[in-house]
């Protein structure tokens, strides 16, 4: 009897049968992988050393609050990238044991984690489980048993990862030294950290908040401080005034820092002026540290307009602002009065290629002295 032929649709059927068994199969070893991936980071971080802090804050006056008569050491660490999946995990232990060193090194009363932590983007980590990765965060943190607080940025909640901001809020709420915060009520998580000598003084305010992610979504306009924050920003800083003077009559205004994620306006302004005039200082400008090397010197600011640096300048407590961001500016400049500073990164995965540079790698050390005043010193890694 002679055999029938297979007709093209029956070939095609196969074929297409065919190639959905290979991606199955595919997607199957990777979701082995990531949970491999997931166990072996959870190893590494609950390994590391705990290094413990020396000052523990208290609840006072609705924020967290340390008590010191000595200089408080702030360390700025940013644009960590947890992949935490099936691709990242060489990358993701570097960036572990990166934190683990400037931390060993520094020895910081508090460290402030300027946005993009986790990196849930699949062709580079290989998954979305931005939870999964706040969780290696937290469990690396509370391991090494410093007390932190975060600000969210871009990367974190991804409009296509599983989890929002809420979600991990809750994740931070849950570790035993992170101090993250925000008023009953609110949409935004901002929030302030105290620091005050032991007459109960104010002596520096540090200022969380958040710049959102995109204008109106995934890879669009880099969004920035809405309208509310910079109210609610404007009420801290008259609080915390009021909070001196009931001490001391004769208190001025409260020192203070702010910690974003994506870099102000103000930012792209001043290094701008600083490089019209031949990289050298102007009257608005002037330079402390650092290099420009995101392609032509670019700072992927905020795009919407606000009224934060004026708003900044006018109630004159705000000495300086760091962000992180632009993996490649690590620079330091002072503008109008107010000291514009890009944190180092410790990215070793969004970029493509960074992990082999080391320039921009580090961390930034802030040094508040008892009187108010800062001193910013970078802390780079050679690897």
């Amino acid at each position: 009897m002679a055999l029938r032929r297979r007709g093209k649709g029956t070939k095609a059927l196969a074929i297409i049968s065919t190639i959905l068994c290979i991606i199955l199969f595919a997607l199957c070893g990777v979701v082995a992988v990531d949970v491999v991936a997931y166990s072996q980071n959870i190893r590494i971080v609950e390994s590391k050393e705990y290094i413990g802090s020396e000052l523990t804050p208290v609840m006072e006056d609705g924020v967290y609050t340390f008590y010191t008569d000595r200089e408080f050491r702030v360390l700025q660490l940013t644009d960590i990238h947890i992949g935490g999946g099936a691709f990242s995990i060489g990358k993701d232990r570097k960036a572990f044991d990166a934190v683990e060193e400037l931390v060993k090194r520094v020895k910081p009363d508090l460290i402030v984690a300027t946005g993009d932590i986790v990196y849930p983007v699949p062709f580079q980590s290989g998954t979305i489980d931005n939870r999964r990765e706040t969780e290696l965060f937290v469990s690396l943190m509370d391991t090494l048993g410093v007390y932190y607080a975060v600000c969210f940025g871009n990367h974190d909640t991804e409009d296509y990862s599983l989890y929002r901001r809420e979600d991990l809020y809750n994740i931070y709420r849950s570790s035993k030294y992170c101090l993250i915060d925000r008023a009953e009520g609110a949409d935004d998580i901002n929030y302030a950290i105290n620091v005050k000598n032991s007459a109960g003084l104010i002596t520096q305010t540090l200022y969380m908040m958040d710049t959102h992610s995109y204008v109106t979504g995934f890879l669009d306009e880099y969004d920035g401080l809405h309208e509310n924050q910079i109210s609610w920003y404007e009420s801290e800083v008259e609080r915390m005034n009021n909070l001196n003077k009931a001490i001391d009559e004769n208190a001025g205004v409260v020192k203070s820092l702010v910690f974003i994620h994506i870099p102000l306006r103000e930012y792209e302004t001043a290094w701008n002026e600083y490089r019209a005039n031949e990289y050298k200082n102007t009257e608005n400008v002037t330079y402390y540290y650092g290099k420009a090397k995101e392609t032509d010197e670019k700072v992927c600011c905020s795009v919407p307009e606000d009224r934060f640096f004026e708003t900044a300048l006018a109630l004159g407590s705000t000495q300086g602002v760091f962000c992180g961001h632009d993996h490649t500016n690590f620079w330091s400049l002072d503008y109008k009065g107010i000291r514009l500073t890009y944190g180092m990164s410790i990215d070793h995965l969004a970029y493509i290629g960074i992990e082999n540079e080391h320039e921009q790698r580090g961390g930034t050390i802030i040094t508040i002295s008892p009187d108010g005043s800062v001193e910013l010193v970078q802390e780079r890694l050679v690897k």
